[in-house]
C-alpha cells in the first residue's frame, strides 16, 4: 500500500537546478522536490509520497487527511493490541 502524507511548506529553495521545499509534517520536518508543484510557496500544504509534493492541498482537506491517518494509526494500534492477547496486567 502506498500512503502520501500532508505536510506544510516551510521554506522553498533550488536544489540542483530542482525546486525543493522543507516541509513539516506534524512536527517531523523533511524536505520534498517540488517539481511537480511549482506554485507551491511558504505556507502551503502539500501531498508527498517518496519525496515528491504531488498536489496541493487547502488547509481543510489536509487537516481532514491528518485526522483520518491519526484515526487509521490508533485503529490499527488496537487491532495489533488485540491480536497479541490484549494488555498485560
Amino acid at each position: 500500500m502506498c500512503l502520501a502524507i500532508p505536510g506544510k511548506v516551510l521554506e522553498t529553495y533550488e536544489e540542483n537546478g530542482l525546486p525543493m521545499g522543507r516541509i513539516d509534517f506534524s512536527g517531523a520536518q523533511n524536505t520534498a522536490c517540488l517539481s511537480y508543484t511549482p506554485e507551491a510557496e511558504v505556507g502551503s500544504w502539500v501531498i508527498v509520497h517518496a519525496g515528491f509534493a504531488l498536489q496541493i492541498l487547502n488547509e481543510e482537506e489536509a487537516q481532514a487527511s491528518l485526522k483520518e491517518l491519526t484515526r487509521l494509526a490508533a485503529f490499527m494500534e488496537a487491532d495489533a493490541v488485540q491480536e497479541e492477547g490484549g494488555p498485560k496486567s
